[in-house]
């Protein structure tokens, strides 16, 4: 298992993870098995789209997301 994290927005977690898992995604298909760890949920497509740009594109978001992740996880 990698230690890399995955960021997308899907309308359905469970298809979509299955998916990946299944290699049926290319940006992802040499790194499964996948498990997940942690997700957000958004009322509105909009505001999901807007997280997801915002941690692909800010570094202090993505790093913030990490970190929330490792204490939960611990």
């Amino acid at each position: 298992m990698d230690k890399n994290l995955y960021v997308g927005s899907t309308s359905d977690l469970r298809r979509r993870f299955e998916e990946h898992n299944k290699g049926q995604v290319r940006s992802t298909k040499s790194h499964a098995p996948f498990e997940l760890r942690y997700y957000e949920a958004y009322f509105s497509e909009e505001d999901a789209r807007h997280r997801e740009h915002s941690l692909k594109k800010d570094g202090n978001a993505l790093a913030q997301l990490k970190r929330r992740i490792m204490t939960s996880i611990l």
